[in-house]
């Protein structure tokens, strides 16, 4: 089934959408990018689009670190989004990936005096993390100091260093310390813990992306299962004390994880609060769960 992309302003098949060899963000990672997941109820035949209007107040603070200048409000983008998605006529979970980046074709490294575009197009795509309890190792890459927490292309060369290096060596994601040696994140993915009955996870000042994803999980767990949350910093001996273990990101859901570093978590299995937060966290992106309709964007 062919694709789409709202692209210069029209929406045309992703093939056709073409940017030139000098694009500034290119050259320089001048972009700020989302990742939506649209996910597909059979019953309803409905593609439900997770938690937009987040994703997209997230996009217009990385433009504006950026100095991307759109003539577009959240709203609008929300529509747009809708409109490519609804055009693919996809009958299955898919993943949606908007992009505003400085689009003029100049060299030169600098965010002013430079013109800015966005696109969004959609594909589709089932597990990020294609396991049912996710093998990780602590990266020998650490996270970047002093860099502004946004969805910005430039910044995930780190972020890419470490998830090569984990798979090659037969793991299937990493966990990046940051600069003092605290537990930070995954490649691409925030990481909880489950200890005494809380779920403890690194705070902002640790440098973590305050995930959309790990929002939603902090809430259900606090409202469906009356589980409190401690942000604070982990330091890596604490990896192997947890009860139980789980990371949590747009594209990877919630995938809990059974081994760190080869050492197995609890028991080596998903947890039971892992997994009630897994099922509770499935109902709602797939549109089941009321009180968190507003959530839930139909595209048909």
């Amino acid at each position: 089934m062919p694709s789409y992309v709202y692209f210069r302003k029209k929406i045309i098949p992703l093939e056709q959408a073409k940017v030139g060899v000098m694009t500034h963000a290119l050259h320089y990672g001048t972009g700020a990018f989302e990742g939506i997941r649209g996910n597909w109820n059979t019953a309803k035949k409905q593609i439900y689009l997770f938690r937009l209007k987040e994703h997209y107040e997230r996009l217009l603070l990385g433009c504006k670190i950026l100095r991307i200048e759109l003539p577009y409000t959240a709203d609008d983008l929300i529509k747009i989004t809708v409109d490519v998605v609804r055009k693919c006529n996809f009958k299955e979970d898919i993943y949606v990936r908007p992009l505003a980046y400085k689009s003029e074709e100049t060299t030169g490294v600098r965010l002013h005096n430079l013109e800015g575009d966005f696109l969004v197009y959609a594909f589709p795509w089932g597990k990020y993390i294609d396991v049912d309890k996710a093998k990780v190792a602590v990266s020998s890459w650490r996270f970047p100091k002093e860099i502004p927490r946004a969805k910005l292309t430039g910044l995930y060369i780190t972020n890419a260093l470490a998830k090569t290096e984990a798979i090659e060596n037969g793991f299937d994601e990493a966990i990046m310390l940051n600069a003092e040696g605290y537990v930070a994140e995954g490649s691409g993915e925030n990481i909880f813990l489950v200890m005494d009955g809380k779920l403890v996870t690194p705070g902002s000042f640790d440098g973590p992306l305050m995930g959309i994803t790990r929002n939603t999980v902090i809430t259900l767990a606090k409202n469906e299962l009356g589980i409190e949350t401690v942000e604070r910093h982990i330091d890596r001996v604490e990896l192997f004390k947890a009860e139980e273990c789980f990371l949590t990101g747009t594209a990877a859901h919630l995938t809990p994880v059974s081994e760190i570093d080869r050492f197995k978590v609890g028991n080596g299995e998903i947890g039971p609060v892992t997994g009630k937060l897994q099922k509770l966290y499935s109902d709602v992106i797939l549109g089941k769960k009321a009180a968190y309709k507003d959530w839930c964007t139909p595209v048909y």
